[in-house]
């Protein structure tokens, strides 16, 4: 179906929720006039609330996730679908494949590695075929990471300074609330792996994306729950640094956008994700403290009596911060990466807004409308299920400078 023949340029899927207003509301302040944008979800009252708190005219489309009739038509009917509807591995499968077998580009925010590799192997032939890009995690996770290592990338290529190989990314600051949906699809993703040892090993493989593990190189053991002086990541920081939560997804999604490009970061690339404490004498225990407080909520959740008392502290899916919260929100992400000439390179990601919220929203709203409206800016494409990198590179970058997000690149 040629593009002339969608209805739309964008659906908004999920629209009533806490992010997908989020979004809705950045399209609707941000996008250029004359782009055909929906609204889709299954309460018809409730997107026309939402509709009237944006004071727009924009289409209705009513579709639940358990209908696969509903989802086929939505996905027939626009160029990109944004889905903000999860956990994904609950609710995301049938529209993510009615995407790839309409030939729809479609952006989410997963950070599951279960449901993106399922949707690896049901996809990306089928997308390949439709020239649908399916493209995953389009938020905090894990564009920063991803788009963050490709700018990094770009500049070493420019200057033929050659491959990269040990590569970390540190969050130097951050202010975030606690999302309610990353917990549930968290205790969703622990109930999965508990029933199958395979999944398991999928969740602790570090290739567990990647489109062939047996092409990958063997770079031995690497761990994400660690913690290191940050002078071993380069001499000009201090202190110690601590495992980052979301770095058993983040760096399976940077190592598929290697692997997709055919290793072009490098077959010795190496890569991490950590976080900062702090520069005190005290922040070798807070890196320790990290460490096991984030073990211990994932043995928590997996342990019936404290999982009770978890579910009734931790925050709910659909809940999130005040807007005062959101606005005072941020974060700094720095990477930094030695090559195989031996030049040492670092490259920043910095945005104001809480990074699971408002941030998030900046970030897939432009996802979407990079897809929709800069083709010829793209990365040369079949499809398939690729990353933020791979399938929407430089045009992103661009959108989400012009947006007031700080992505910056040098040699150090």
């Amino acid at each position: 179906m040629s593009d002339q023949a969608r209805d739309f340029d964008v659906i908004v899927y999920g629209a009533t929720g806490f992010v997908g207003v989020l979004v809705a509301r950045h399209l609707a302040g941000f996008t250029p006039a004359g782009t055909r944008i929906a609204l889709a979800g299954r309460s018809q009252q409730k997107l026309e609330s939402v509709r009237s708190r944006l004071n727009v005219d924009w289409p209705l489309v009513v579709a639940d996730a358990s209908d696969a009739a509903a989802l086929g038509a939505l996905a027939s009917s626009t160029r990109v679908v944004i889905t903000t509807v999860g956990p994904y591995a609950k609710y995301g499968r049938a529209l993510a494949h009615a995407c790839a077998e309409a030939g729809t580009d479609y952006v989410d925010l997963t950070g599951e590695v279960l449901f993106a590799r399922d949707s690896i192997d049901e996809n990306h032939e089928l997308a390949r075929r439709t020239g649908a890009r399916i493209v995953h995690s389009c938020g905090f996770d894990s564009i920063p990471s991803d788009i963050g290592v490709h700018v990094l990338h770009s500049l070493v290529q420019a200057d033929g300074a050659g491959e990269l190989t040990d590569t970390t990314l540190v969050v130097t600051s951050i202010r975030a609330g606690i999302s309610g949906g990353t917990i549930d699809s968290m205790r969703n993703q622990i109930d999965l792996m508990a029933k199958d040892r395979g999944l398991r090993r999928i969740g602790a493989s570090p290739y567990s994306l990647s489109p062939d593990r047996e092409d990958e190189p063997d770079l031995g053991r690497q761990e994400d729950m660690i913690t290191l002086p940050a002078s071993e990541v380069d001499p000009s920081l201090r202190g110690h640094l601590a495992p980052f939560v979301m770095a058993s997804y983040n760096t399976r999604v940077v190592r598929r956008s290697n692997a997709l490009r055919g290793w072009a970061y490098g077959r010795r690339f190496r890569y991490r994700e950590v976080m900062s404490v702090g520069t005190s004498p005290l922040s070798p225990v807070l890196a320790l403290g990290t460490k096991v407080a984030l073990g211990g909520l994932v043995l928590g959740l997996t342990v019936p009596p404290v999982r009770f008392v978890l579910d009734r502290v931790l925050p709910k899916p659909g809940d999130g911060p005040s807007e005062q919260s959101q606005q005072s929100g941020h974060f700094t992400i720095d990477i930094f990466t030695t090559t195989s000439s031996g030049a040492r390179y670092t490259s920043r990601f910095r945005a104001k807004g809480d990074p699971g919220y408002a941030a998030t929203a900046v970030m897939l709203g432009e996802s979407a409308l990079a897809l929709a409206l800069d083709r010829d800016k793209l990365p040369a494409s079949e499809g398939g299920v690729l990353t933020p990198a791979t399938a929407i590179g430089d045009a992103l970058v661009d959108r989400l400078r012009a947006a007031g997000m700080e992505i910056t690149a040098r040699k150090v």
